[in-house]
């Protein structure tokens, strides 16, 4: 009687969870196998379009976690186990982490951000956060730079991302700024002549755009001139400092004098 209870018993479990159990490891099976399909493809997309590695590793296997939590849980309810707790366990956790970790998390997404859009790359001289200096590397939390005096700089992604950026390599010239002060008496147009042969004949100093010189304002005891050459980005500090010296020696040369503060001292 006992063997035939327990026979009855077990018919009845199989009836009744049976089909579930098959349908969820068909369900398994099938998800694994998508889930497989989609992280492969993914994988491709991000090496055709160039994605840093560390970052395709990253967003492949935080992809292929996600998938495989939804199957679990889809899994759980095919068997008819309650997944609404569960789910809401792990959004609570999820959101107790996000809280704990909010700044990380800012400068993770930020991180990812930067080497999805790809606004600067390694190399690129860039102005950001009131620093300037060369992207030395680009992680996942921070970038770091080379400053000027070979300073290591390390800005967090989170304020890098969500700040002005001026990236000076990009398009492969750069304009230099210079302002060239000269007495009242000189000659504007020698003194245009002068200027524009210092830049004509700097072999640094490219024909397009073509550089210029142009009188910029009448100042308190000087006329001063914006003299305006451009050149290859890596070659901007090469005519900066080659260009002043060489308008310094040309004015000389010309006799014309560049102002410097006088004082008029008054005896009674």
């Amino acid at each position: 009687m006992d063997i035939e209870k327990w026979i009855d018993k077990g018919y009845e479990l199989i009836m009744s969870f049976g089909p579930k159990i098959i349908g969820a490891i068909v369900i398994w099976i099938i998800g694994s196998w998508v889930i497989k399909k989609i992280v492969k493809g993914t994988r491709k997309i991000m090496t055709k379009q160039n994605y840093d590695e560390s970052l395709q590793k990253f967003l492949v296997n935080l992809l292929g976690w996600i998938l495989k939590i939804v199957l679990i849980i889809v899994v759980l309810g095919t068997v008819g186990v309650e997944t609404t707790s569960f789910a809401a366990i792990i959004a609570a956790a999820g959101l107790a982490v996000g809280l704990a970790l909010q700044g990380s998390l800012g400068n993770f997404a930020g991180g990812v951000l930067i080497m999805i859009f790809k606004p600067f790359k390694i190399g690129d001289l860039i102005e950001a956060q009131g620093e300037l200096g060369t992207v030395k590397e680009i992680e996942i939390f921070t970038t770091k730079l080379t400053g000027l005096s070979n300073r290591e700089i390390i800005i967090p992604n989170g304020a890098l991302s969500n700040g002005n950026i001026i990236n000076y390599t990009t398009e492969g010239t750069r304009r230099v700024d210079l302002v060239i002060g000269v007495d009242y008496g000189s000659d504007i147009k020698k003194t245009k002549e002068v200027l524009m042969n210092v830049l004509t004949s700097n072999p640094k100093v490219i024909e397009t755009p073509a550089p210029s010189v142009n009188l910029m304002e009448l100042a308190d005891s000087s006329i001063n001139f914006a003299v305006r050459p451009w050149c290859k980005s890596e070659d901007y500090w090469a005519v900066y400092f080659g260009a002043t010296e060489e308008i310094k020696e040309a004015l000389d040369s010309a006799g014309i004098e560049i102002p410097y503060p006088h004082r008029v001292m008054v005896n009674k």
